[in-house]
């Protein structure tokens, strides 16, 4: 079994399936493979690399090299591309594992689709996103090493490796879609069940093809999730319900995130996890909040039934992509306003109170003021996204089936799918 997982994290089997699929590091890029050199058709790109401990840039840590005292160094790799094809198909797969995707496709699913599905998937992805990211800390197993592998990307290389959250986000988002609409909207099962397959698939492929993780940390992300979705399945019910809690709910939303982010584990150098899990726990506790809001002040009209509740999904017309398309952008915009306004403040009250100069960027990494700025910032983004989105919506339709009526029309875009 040891012999095993050794062989499933070693990054030569990563740099493997990159030459497979046809990428490959430029000839002057470390040792070069058989066929590495530039042929016909391939084209030489500029990548990222990092310079490993193994190369004597440790400041001593640990011989069996899953402990880096010091931040991987990133330098520019130039890589070769023989197969655009796999290419374009793993940089678009390795996209819909980013938080750009995620911030994206949540507020979408919830304002358009099904918002009770929306607070699921949120739900889940906080708790699937929380610890894998905490694992990564604990652990603190390295990504692959390059050379031999072409990594692609840039951002996260100050990370550990082990597990890989991008699998463990796609695998949670997409059999959690999978499993609370299947007895809530009538389509093929087997239909479901293969694009969510596929969906999680593509993302986990995508981790190897950027050399951002080995096999082990794809195949341990895809397992945790599992893990944690079959634990917690017979409670998901419960989550439709939380809206109705008691008064002192939000208290303990705001305070146990909150608790967790300021005692993340601490890193032997800055990586942005402890960043990024903040945005997340602190955007599913505001979208929590936001759900109790609405409850609580009876903003929006409870189900007719209880949930689950089986409906056909009505077909896709023009003004059903044009009237969810319109709410999108018109959510986007306030969001964005909402998270530059709320960050500025945040910020400067920090700022003042610790007494940092405001241009000292570096200061934003403070845990003193990283995390409060981060959690205040995007608690406010998910309340913003459930509460008054949803409200800017309704005005907007009741004022143009108003204006329509007034002057005589008997139909309007935005009465659509009401």
């Amino acid at each position: 079994m040891a012999e095993l997982l050794r062989s499933l994290q070693d990054s030569q089997l990563v740099a493997r399936f990159q030459r497979l699929c046809g990428l490959f590091p430029a000839p002057d890029e470390g040792p070069r493979e058989s066929g590495a050199g530039l042929s016909e058709g391939a084209a030489r790109v500029p990548g990222v690399g990092h310079l490993s401990l193994a190369n004597g840039k440790s400041s001593g840590g640990p011989p069996n090299g899953l402990r880096r005292d010091v931040a991987p160094q990133a330098y520019v790799q130039e890589y070769v591309v023989k197969n655009y094809f796999y290419y374009y198909l793993f940089r678009f797969s390795a996209a819909l594992g980013q938080e750009v995707f995620y911030i994206t496709f949540l507020p979408f699913t919830h304002w358009n689709i099904d918002p009770y599905l929306s607070r699921r998937l949120v739900m889940i992805w906080v708790l699937v996103m929380y610890v894998g990211q905490v694992t990564k800390d604990i652990l603190k197993w390295p990504r692959p090493s390059s050379p031999p592998v072409v990594k692609l990307e840039k951002r996260v290389i100050a990370e550990f490796g082990m597990p890989s959250t991008h699998a463990m986000a796609a695998t949670a988002i997409s059999f959690t879609l999978l499993l609370s609409t299947v007895d809530r909207y009538q389509y093929p099962f087997v239909l479901g069940l293969v694009m969510a397959v596929m969906f999680s698939t593509l993302v986990c492929l995508s981790r190897l093809y950027t050399g951002m993780h080995t096999v082990l940390d794809v195949l341990g992300g895809v397992l945790i999730t599992a893990l944690l979705i079959g634990l917690t399945y017979p409670a998901w019910t419960l989550l439709d319900y939380l809206d109705s809690a008691s008064p002192l709910f939000p208290v303990c939303v705001i305070v146990v995130p909150f608790f967790l982010c300021y005692n993340y584990p601490v890193s032997d150098y800055y990586s942005p996890t402890r960043a990024d899990t903040t945005t997340i726990l602190a955007a599913g506790a505001g979208v929590t909040i936001g759900f109790w809001i609405n409850h609580f002040f009876q903003l929006v009209s409870m189900p007719a039934e209880s949930l689950p509740v089986v409906q056909n999904i009505p077909p896709l017309t023009t003004g059903m992509l044009v009237l969810g398309l319109t709410k999108f952008a018109v959510g986007i915009v306030l969001i964005l306003l909402v998270r530059q306004l709320v960050q500025n403040l945040s910020l400067q009250v920090l700022y003042s109170w610790f007494k940092v100069v405001t241009r000292n960027k570096e200061a934003r990494r403070r845990l003193e003021i990283e995390v409060p700025y981060k959690f205040v910032t995007y608690t406010s983004v998910g309340i913003c996204a459930t509460t008054f989105v949803p409200m800017l919506h309704r005005l907007s339709s009741t004022i143009a089936i108003l204006t329509h009526e007034t002057t005589g029309c008997c139909h309007h875009p935005w009465q659509v799918g009401s």
